[in-house]
Protein backbone atom coordinates (compact mmCIF):
# COMPACT_ATOMS: atom_id res chain seq x y z
CA UNK A 1 0.00 0.00 0.00
CA UNK A 2 1.02 3.38 -0.45
CA UNK A 3 0.53 6.39 1.80
CA UNK A 4 1.32 9.55 -0.31
CA UNK A 5 1.08 12.92 0.89
CA UNK A 6 0.68 15.67 -1.74
CA UNK A 7 -0.23 19.47 -1.81
CA UNK A 8 -1.82 20.91 -5.33
CA UNK A 9 -2.09 24.75 -5.37
CA UNK A 10 -2.60 27.44 -8.12
CA UNK A 11 0.61 29.70 -8.13
CA UNK A 12 -1.74 32.14 -10.49
CA UNK A 13 -4.48 33.33 -8.17
CA UNK A 14 -3.22 35.28 -5.05
CA UNK A 15 -2.49 34.87 -1.71
CA UNK A 16 -5.88 33.31 -0.73
CA UNK A 17 -6.44 29.81 -2.77
CA UNK A 18 -9.14 28.25 -0.79
CA UNK A 19 -11.75 28.97 -3.63
CA UNK A 20 -9.41 26.71 -5.80
CA UNK A 21 -8.43 24.12 -3.26
CA UNK A 22 -11.72 23.34 -2.15
CA UNK A 23 -13.11 21.17 -4.88
CA UNK A 24 -10.40 19.47 -5.16
CA UNK A 25 -10.67 18.34 -1.07
CA UNK A 26 -14.38 17.77 -2.55
CA UNK A 27 -13.37 15.32 -5.25
CA UNK A 28 -10.97 13.53 -2.61
CA UNK A 29 -14.01 13.29 -0.12
CA UNK A 30 -16.23 11.98 -2.14
CA UNK A 31 -13.54 9.22 -3.99
CA UNK A 32 -13.54 6.83 -0.95
CA UNK A 33 -9.76 6.78 -0.67
CA UNK A 34 -9.44 7.01 2.56
CA UNK A 35 -7.28 10.60 3.38
CA UNK A 36 -6.18 12.69 6.00
CA UNK A 37 -6.09 16.70 5.21
CA UNK A 38 -3.64 18.55 7.30
CA UNK A 39 -3.48 22.45 7.33
CA UNK A 40 -0.50 22.01 4.94
CA UNK A 41 -1.31 19.17 2.12
CA UNK A 42 -3.49 15.68 2.07
CA UNK A 43 -2.42 12.26 2.72
CA UNK A 44 -3.93 9.60 0.80
CA UNK A 45 -4.30 5.54 1.46
CA UNK A 46 -4.16 3.11 -1.63
CA UNK A 47 -3.01 1.53 -4.02
CA UNK A 48 -0.83 3.05 -6.95
CA UNK A 49 -3.61 3.38 -9.62
CA UNK A 50 -6.19 5.08 -7.56
CA UNK A 51 -3.60 7.00 -5.38
CA UNK A 52 -2.26 8.39 -8.95
CA UNK A 53 -5.79 8.13 -10.45
CA UNK A 54 -6.94 10.26 -8.30
CA UNK A 55 -4.20 12.86 -7.99
CA UNK A 56 -4.50 13.10 -11.98
CA UNK A 57 -8.05 13.90 -11.53
CA UNK A 58 -7.74 16.86 -8.99
CA UNK A 59 -5.01 18.14 -11.38
CA UNK A 60 -7.75 18.54 -13.97
CA UNK A 61 -10.08 19.98 -11.24
CA UNK A 62 -8.16 22.79 -11.12
CA UNK A 63 -6.32 23.07 -14.44
CA UNK A 64 -10.14 24.19 -15.44
CA UNK A 65 -9.78 27.57 -13.29
CA UNK A 66 -5.71 27.92 -13.11
CA UNK A 67 -3.23 28.39 -15.58
CA UNK A 68 -0.05 27.85 -13.03
CA UNK A 69 -0.35 24.75 -10.72
CA UNK A 70 2.27 23.37 -8.37
CA UNK A 71 2.45 19.81 -7.07
CA UNK A 72 4.28 18.86 -4.52
CA UNK A 73 4.32 15.10 -3.50
CA UNK A 74 6.20 12.06 -1.44
CA UNK A 75 5.44 8.63 -1.18
CA UNK A 76 6.38 5.78 1.21
CA UNK A 77 5.09 2.24 -0.21
CA UNK A 78 4.92 -0.29 2.14
CA UNK A 79 4.18 -4.36 1.15
CA UNK A 80 0.98 -4.16 4.08
CA UNK A 81 -2.29 -3.82 4.36
CA UNK A 82 -4.55 -1.33 4.60
CA UNK A 83 -4.79 0.41 7.71
CA UNK A 84 -1.47 2.87 8.01
CA UNK A 85 -2.68 6.30 7.61
CA UNK A 86 -3.76 5.80 11.34
CA UNK A 87 -1.31 2.60 12.78
CA UNK A 88 1.16 4.64 12.11
CA UNK A 89 0.06 7.35 14.39
CA UNK A 90 -1.03 5.00 17.15
CA UNK A 91 2.33 3.16 17.13
CA UNK A 92 3.82 6.05 18.46
CA UNK A 93 1.32 6.78 20.83
CA UNK A 94 1.87 3.51 21.82
CA UNK A 95 5.41 3.93 22.70
CA UNK A 96 4.59 7.11 24.25
CA UNK A 97 2.04 5.11 26.38
CA UNK A 98 -0.32 9.04 25.56
CA UNK A 99 -2.43 10.17 23.23
CA UNK A 100 -0.73 13.10 20.77
CA UNK A 101 -2.53 16.13 19.90
CA UNK A 102 -4.61 15.71 16.07
CA UNK A 103 -5.68 18.30 14.24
Amino acid sequence: MILLEFSLYPTDKGESVSKYVAPVLDRIDKSGIPYRLTPMGTILEGDWDEIFGLIKECYLEMKQDCKRITLIAKMDYRDAPMGRLSAKVKKVEAVLNRSLKKG
